[in-house]
C-alpha cells in the first residue's frame, strides 16, 4: 500500500526525469526517488564520508560523529518530518544522505584552504562540488558520467538553502546542464532536508563537545533554549544523577525543534494556499521553517557554538594543521601533476582553469587520513596537534 501524500509533495511518477534516458531493466520495484537514494548509498563518495570530519578533525575516538554518521542522523530527522507532513520520504532521505558529499577532508577548515588555493580559478564551494561529484566525478555506469539522478534530487541539492542568485562555477555548470531553476525555491522535501541538517548538527555537536570536554553542562546553560530544555529534563528525572541527563537533554531539544518546525510549516503551507509542488516553487518564500521564536533561539545557539566550540583554541590549532595539509597538497600537485595517481593523471586537462579544478576534485574526494598520508608522501613530515 502506497503512503498517502499531500498534493504539494513531490511525486516520482511526475519526475522531470534524468539527463540520460535509461531502460528500467529488472532491478526491483523501486520508483525514481528510491533509485536515487539507493544510488547515493552505494556510491564511493558516500562511503568516504565515514572518514571525513564533522566537527573534530580526524577524530581518534570511536564515539565522535563523522560526515557519514551525521548524514544518517539528518536522514532520520528528515524522514520523520516528511512523514508527518505527508511529503515524499524517499526524496527527503536522498537529499539528506547526499547533502555533505561535496565536503573535502577536514570539514570547513579543509574547504577554506581549498577555496583559497583555487581562488584564481573560480574557488571551491562544497555545495557546488556535491553536484559536480554526483553529476561528473562518480562513474559507476558504462554510458555516462555521474549517478544520473533525477532532476528533483539535483534541484534539491542545488538550492536546499533557498534560491541561488550568484552560483559559483561548479553550480553554474550543473545548472547549464540540468536547468535547475536556481532563482526559485526548491521542493518542500529539499526545504525539510536543509532544516533537518540544522537540527542534527545544532544538537549533536553539543553532544560531541561535551564528550570531548570542550563544553560543560554549566557552560551551555548560557543558551536560553538549552536552559529551558534542561529545566524540563531535570524536573522529569529529579532522582537521576546530573551527569546522566545530557543525552536526554539532546533528545528533548531535538524533539522541541522538530515539533516547532512541523507546526510552523503546516501554518505556512495553509496560509500560502499551495496545491501542487509547482506552486511551492513559485511561492516566493520558504514554507518549511521554524517559528520566529524558535528561529531566534536557534540562531542564539549557533552563535554560542561558534564562540565556544567551533572556535575553541584546540579546534583552531587542528584547523591550522588541516589547512596546511590541504594547501600543501594542492601546491605539490599543481607544481608537478606527475605526482597524481595514474587514473587522475590520465584525465588531466590541458589548460587552466581546468587543471586546478581537476586537482581540487582529487583533493576534495580524499578522506582525512588519506590526505595526511598523501601529504607525508608528496610534501614531507608534518607535526600534527593532539586529536589527529
Amino acid at each position: 500500500m502506497l503512503p498517502h501524500r499531500a498534493p504539494w509533495a513531490s511525486d516520482p511518477a511526475r519526475s522531470r526525469g534524468r539527463l540520460h534516458p535509461e531502460e528500467e531493466g529488472d532491478r526491483g520495484p523501486r520508483d525514481a526517488f528510491q533509485r536515487d537514494r539507493d544510488r547515493i548509498i552505494h556510491s564511493i563518495s558516500f562511503r568516504r564520508l565515514r572518514h571525513k570530519t564533522q566537527v573534530f578533525l580526524a577524530p581518534d575516538g570511536d564515539h565522535f560523529r563523522v560526515r557519514l554518521t551525521h548524514s544518517l542522523e539528518v536522514a532520520q530527522i528528515g524522514r520523520a518530518i516528511a512523514r508527518t507532513l505527508e511529503l515524499n520520504e524517499d526524496l527527503t532521505e536522498a537529499l539528506c544522505l547526499a547533502h555533505d558529499i561535496g565536503h573535502p577532508p577536514f570539514g570547513h577548515a579543509g574547504e577554506d584552504a581549498l577555496r583559497a588555493a583555487t581562488r584564481a580559478h573560480g574557488g571551491f564551494d562544497h555545495n557546488g562540488h556535491t553536484l559536480r561529484t554526483l553529476m561528473r566525478i562518480e562513474r559507476p555506469y558504462p554510458r555516462w558520467p555521474g549517478l544520473n539522478l533525477t532532476w528533483e534530487t539535483l534541484e534539491g541539492l542545488a538550492k536546499h538553502n533557498g534560491p541561488v542568485r550568484h552560483p559559483g562555477w561548479a553550480l553554474a555548470e550543473a545548472d547549464a546542464e540540468a536547468a535547475l531553476a536556481l532563482d526559485t525555491h526548491a521542493s518542500l522535501e529539499a526545504q525539510v532536508a536543509a532544516l533537518a541538517d540544522d537540527i542534527a548538527y545544532d544538537n549533536h555537536d553539543i553532544d560531541d563537545g561535551l564528550r570531548a570536554g570542550l563544553l560543560t553542562l554549566d557552560q551551555i546553560m548560557a543558551v536560553p533554549l538549552v536552559a529551558e530544555g534542561w529545566q524540563r529534563v531535570a524536573a522529569r528525572f529529579a532522582d537521576v544523577p546530573r551527569a546522566r541527563l545530557a543525552g536526554e537533554l539532546i533528545r528533548s531539544q531535538i524533539g522541541a525543534m522538530v515539533n516547532d518546525l512541523i507546526a510552523e510549516s503546516r501554518r505556512r503551507i495553509a496560509a500560502a494556499g499551495v496545491t501542487s509542488v509547482e506552486e511551492v516553487r513559485a511561492a516566493g518564500q520558504p514554507l518549511i521553517a521554524f517559528s520566529p521564536a524558535m528561529a531566534t533561539a536557534e540562531r542564539d545557539l549557533k552563535r554560542f557554538m561558534y564562540a565556544n566550540l567551533y572556535h575553541h583554541p584546540r579546534q583552531l590549532a587542528a584547523a591550522g594543521a588541516a589547512a596546511q595539509v590541504v594547501a600543501g597538497l594542492f601546491a605539490a600537485y599543481r607544481d608537478d601533476p606527475a605526482r597524481l595517481p595514474e587514473e587522475w593523471r590520465a584525465r588531466l586537462p590541458a589548460a587552466e582553469p581546468a587543471i586546478s579544478r581537476h586537482i581540487a576534485d582529487f583533493i576534495a574526494g580524499m578522506t582525512d587520513r588519506y590526505a595526511i598520508a598523501r601529504y607525508r608522501e608528496v610534501v614531507g613530515a608534518i607535526d600534527l596537534p593532539e586529536g589527529f
